[in-house]
């Protein structure tokens, strides 16, 4: 949360109570102002086009229907807003990409992140355009950033 700038407004979201209790303990240490709700990324209660800009990190693995969170975070977003993402996806490698696929329903059972995301197809199926990424640590980290389309003139 150092990280954010401290000129513009920041709202942080997590399914986990327990969870923002650990990030307001965070914020109130380092003296950052952040609104702190108890949501789900799948039904966000904010309203149409109020952000400018849309960051997770290592999110996307747990949430049960990431399309639904993805369309969410579009829905939520300003024409031309942007969504930053750092994922852990499943790898391109042949061999590698079956590996997770096949490890994947133990890993979930014992930390409820599933390894073999799509994450990248599962941007662009959510309705985002302009989708580059780049990967990092042998594949299988990506950063995503994608924008919402600006409106068109009617």
């Amino acid at each position: 949360m150092a990280h954010y700038p401290h000129a513009g407004n920041v709202s942080a979201i997590d399914i986990s109570k327990r969870m923002l209790e650990r990030a307001k303990a965070r914020t109130e240490r380092r003296g950052v102002s952040v609104d702190l709700r108890v949501m789900d990324a799948q039904h966000l209660q904010l309203e149409d086009a109020s952000f400018d800009t849309v960051v997770a990190t290592f999110v996307f693995c747990s949430v049960p229907d990431p399309v639904a969170g993805f369309r969410e975070a579009l829905r939520v977003l300003r024409p031309g807003g942007q969504l930053l993402l750092l994922e852990h996806v499943r790898s391109e490698n042949a061999f590698v990409g079956k590996l997770m696929d096949w490890l994947n329903p133990l890993v979930v059972r014992l930390t409820g992140a599933n390894i073999n995301r799509r994450t990248v197809a599962n941007v662009r199926h959510a309705g985002f355009t302009e989708v580059q990424d780049s990967n990092h640590l042998f594949n299988i980290v990506r950063l995503i950033e994608a924008t919402k389309a600006p409106e068109t003139p009617s």
